[in-house]
């Protein structure tokens, strides 16, 4: 008996393999690819629903610089903060 093929189920071929011949996993090719044939969903749809960075105070910007441990945060100004998280 031959051996059933182990991909998942996968509702974009195409997607899948374009993803697949960029080096993704088969799991996440086929998240991918399963998501963009979902109409509900919007995968290729960049970022969150947070503000981007200019919009944030600067004590909202140190604070987050914080949880990421962003050596010399307390010496920098908003614009440097902005810098620092967009590059971490």
């Amino acid at each position: 008996m031959a051996e059933k093929d182990q991909r998942p189920s996968v509702k974009d071929e195409d997607t899948y393999e374009a993803l697949r011949d960029k080096g993704a996993s088969k799991e996440k090719a086929a998240r991918i690819a399963n998501a963009k044939a979902n109409s509900s969903m919007s995968p290729s749809e960049k970022g969150g629903k947070a503000p981007p960075y200019e919009e944030w105070t600067k004590d909202d910007l140190y604070d987050r610089a914080q949880e990421l441990g962003i050596d010399g945060r307390s010496k920098m100004d908003k614009d440097a903060l902005i810098e620092a998280l967009r590059n971490r």
